[in-house]
């Protein structure tokens, strides 16, 4: 199937690695002009820098030119595993990445968006903001504002060309995922236990999904938040 992306400018943040990263690799597979935002390159962004968005957005259209799709990925906030412990300055952070920044970034890119007739807008989330889950706590608290956020602006812009969407990964082989079970070992067999596919999802998966809600031909999917999590989720 054409998606329709050839030629589009699409800007990833939380690039360089993992989910990130495939989901940049799918878009450019498809032939996407990406601009893959990090902490390190090669478009340099802090999600949790407030400063960071101007000198992002202005980057990547100097560039590539005005961007098309927009795939706000973060890295998830520290775990705690008591959640009345959390440090002020975390839920700062946490705020400042998960909803301030992506929200900055829309306020720029949006209105051309809507003047050029096209836009598709992504947020990378978690299962936890449907399902709150232990040790989770900073994203059970931020992740569903950002839904909330991208329920209303796909309402405002529909009839503009325009969609929001997310994904909501769960048990993913990520870095952060192997760090949280010690190993990848004892994630694939906690797993096989609790997962009713009854293995880790891959990054791959995650691209593939984020490339279709990215494509021209979703056209009439908006508003929506998609679990890829093999069925681990319970509530609808």
């Amino acid at each position: 199937m054409d998606l329709g992306l050839a030629g589009r400018v699409a800007l990833v943040t939380g690039a360089s690695r993992g989910i990130g990263r495939a989901i940049a690799d799918a878009l450019e597979a498809e032939g996407a002009r990406v601009a893959r935002a990090s902490r390190t390159s090669p478009y340099v962004f802090d999600s949790a820098s407030v400063a960071d968005v101007e000198p992002l957005v202005d980057a990547v259209e100097a560039d590539l030119g005005p961007i098309d799709v927009y795939v706000a990925n973060t890295g998830g906030p520290p775990r705690h595993d008591d959640p009345l412990a959390i440090p002020a300055e975390q839920w700062e952070a946490a705020h400042r990445t998960l909803v301030v920044t992506p929200m900055l970034i829309l306020e720029r890119i949006v209105p051309g968006m809507r003047e050029r007739g096209f836009g598709r807008v992504l947020a990378v989330s978690s299962a936890a903001a449907r399902e709150p889950l232990p040790g989770l706590q900073l994203s059970n608290a931020n992740r569903p504002g950002l839904l909330a956020a991208f329920k209303l602006l796909a309402r405002e812009n529909a009839a503009h060309g325009l969609t929001f969407n997310a994904v909501l990964p769960g048990w993913i082989a990520t870095d952060r995922l192997v760090e949280g079970h010690g190993s990848l070992e004892a994630a694939e067999a906690a797993a096989r236990d609790v997962v009713p596919a009854g293995r880790l999802g891959t990054p791959e998966e995650i691209g593939a999904a984020a490339a279709f809600l990215c494509s021209e031909r979703a056209s009439y999917v908006t508003g929506q938040s998609v679990l890829v999590d093999g069925g681990l989720t319970r509530s609808w």
